[in-house]
């Protein structure tokens, strides 16, 4: 590790002690969370690497954080919630993510499956994201910059698909570029009126799951440099 490097793992050391990083874990447990193994990648991936220095101190608290451009990064809880759906039925070897975001939701899933195709609407964002990847190491990420509406078609299909932004509707472009078997996780609906979703590719259709009310900014059109 460079000494850059290890300057960004150590920033914000004294608010993000194993014994900090432990509570967070202890509470998504008690939430309900059971992935033995997504529960210990969110317990080593240092979280205040994807936030503002200044808002360092908060990175292991259980909520949503502002990350500039009117985006957030997810709370840890939700993240938890929709990687074990993504990978309840086993391990996935090619997942496309819909919002790169600060980079923290593609890092865990870096991290469990075996390659990770995340697209970025705002280019700022998803340059940080590559910065913050390389600094831990993660190489299996291959990014794109561009409307996270369309998917990426010319890559597809995939076994799994993760959207962390809320979707008015279900993208159709998704559903089509979805692998049999394969398994969407998407906040649909507006405003305060937003439910997460999972969704089932099956030979005949799609089996649709509604389960939590979410509150995610909407999943908008259009790449933005």
């Amino acid at each position: 590790m460079s000494r850059e490097q290890d300057d960004l793992m150590r920033r914000g050391i004294g608010m993000t002690s194993q014994r900090t990083r432990e509570r967070l874990i202890q509470r998504l447990y008690e939430e309900g969370l059971s992935n033995a193994r997504v529960l210990e990648t969110i317990r080593r991936t240092p979280r205040h690497l994807f936030v503002d220095e200044a808002l360092s101190h908060r990175a292991y608290e259980d909520t949503a954080l502002p990350i500039g451009h009117n985006q957030t990064i997810s709370q840890p809880y939700m993240v938890a919630r929709m990687t074990e759906l993504l990978l309840a039925a086993g391990p996935l070897d090619k997942v496309l993510e819909i919002g790169t975001g600060s980079g923290y939701q593609t890092a865990i899933l870096a991290q469990l499956v075996e390659r990770v195709f995340s697209v970025e609407r705002i280019q700022v964002l998803q340059e940080k994201a590559k910065e913050r990847l390389a600094v831990l190491n993660l190489r299996n990420v291959v990014f794109r910059w561009g409307d996270g509406w369309e998917g990426w078609p010319a890559l597809a299909p995939y076994n799994g698909i993760i959207v962390t932004a809320a979707a008015a509707d279900v993208p159709q472009a998704l559903l089509d570029q979805l692998a049999p078997g394969g398994r969407l996780v998407i906040p649909v609906g507006a405003g305060d009126v937003q439910q997460l979703m999972l969704i089932i590719r099956e030979e005949q259709g799609f089996t649709r799951h509604v389960l939590d009310a979410v509150r995610f900014v909407p999943l908008l059109s259009g790449p933005l440099a």
